[in-house]
């Protein structure tokens, strides 16, 4: 990999690989670092439960979005 990540990294899922309640076709998600299940072609996904999980790779087209949608698809930070 070419170094780490400062922005956050988006994609599109081409196809729910069997999770169905998990992964929307045509929706866009979260891609959190994860070196590791990058080698073994994985990415960590916040996917439709709020949590990540890893998920093949195959699954997802990665997309590049303004600043904007960027923000307006990250979760908001609660102020406690």
């Amino acid at each position: 990999m070419e170094g780490q990540e400062t922005e956050s990294r988006f994609v599109v899922c081409i196809n729910d690989g069997g999770y169905p309640d998990d992964l929307k076709v045509r929706t866009i998600y979260q891609v959190l670092p994860d070196e590791a299940a990058a080698r073994s072609s994985y990415l960590r996904i916040v996917d439709e439960t709020g949590e990540d999980y890893l998920y093949p790779a195959a699954l997802f087209v990665p997309i590049d979005l303004p600043r904007e949608a960027q923000e307006a698809l990250l979760p908001v930070e609660v102020e406690r």
